[in-house]
């Protein structure tokens, strides 16, 4: 099947990445075929959301039941003043629309669960895991590994952020398989031993910084650019301004 050219404002919305050798015109029609869902339209979720909109990511789903408010406008940066109240879904929908009408946002104002996860990944190439608790994190590398769907997961507290690529189906250069969330992470730590944000507090830009970070793997994995971050943590102290990386590696053969 042909695929349909870009548009002239296409053309002229992506120049810059057309003009790059590593995209070019393929890779952007790579990325206009993409769906990628984001889990959470919060922190990490906006600068996600907005980068790969931005980028042309021809399809977004986003995940998330909460409603706007006020204390999140310090971060949450698809949101605005007057979204007090509106959904979060929604509001991401209208900030969509905004930064690029060639994309189609996709809503799921609904709570990610054990019963829903799994319908909903399969309908997408890529998710990009912005959530806020261990439950949801440990849930969507267990069905994205089950499904065969990169996941791009990141996690932010106070001064600190972490961002890492997971495909446990497949295999690295070596013939070895590559590493799950479970080799970097074997169990989830106890229930109310990390505070949350609320408890911690964090700052605002500490979540633009990582979740750019994710958006920028995102788009490697749609465009074939680049190393991704598989069995990679990259860590980001933003007190130190200081990046630092964990190598790991899958715990048995498989």
């Amino acid at each position: 099947m042909t695929e349909k050219a870009l548009s002239p404002s296409e053309l002229e919305r992506y120049a810059r990445h057309i003009v790059l050798a590593e995209i070019g015109g393929p890779g952007q029609q790579k990325l206009k075929k993409a769906r990628v869902l984001v889990i959470g339209a919060g922190g990490l979720g906006s600068p996600v959301l907005q980068y790969l909109a931005a980028a042309g990511v021809g399809t977004l789903g986003v995940v998330d039941d909460d409603v706007v408010s006020l204390s999140n406008l310090q971060r949450q940066i698809i949101h605005d003043t007057d979204a007090v109240g509106v959904a979060k879904t929604k509001s991401a929908d209208k900030a969509m629309k905004r930064i690029n009408p060639h994309v189609v946002l996709e809503q799921h104002q609904t709570r990610i669960n054990a019963d829903n996860a799994a319908g909903l990944i399969a309908r997408y190439d890529i998710i990009a895991d912005g959530s806020d608790n261990f439950a949801t994190r440990y849930l969507m590398a267990d069905q994205c590994a089950e499904q065969k769907r990169p996941l791009v997961t990141a996690a932010v507290g106070r001064f600190d952020g972490s961002v890492t690529v997971l495909k446990p189906y497949e295999k690295n250069s070596e013939g070895k398989p590559n590493p799950s969330y479970r080799d970097l992470f074997p169990t989830p730590p106890p229930d109310g031993l990390l505070p949350s944000c609320a408890e911690a507090g964090i700052i605002g830009a500490l979540t633009g910084v990582v979740g750019t970070l994710q958006a920028m793997e995102v788009i490697k994995l749609i465009t074939g650019i680049g190393k991704p971050l598989i069995g990679r943590l990259l860590l980001y102290d933003a007190l130190a301004a200081r990046f630092d990386m964990i190598v790991y590696r899958a715990a048995k053969q498989k």
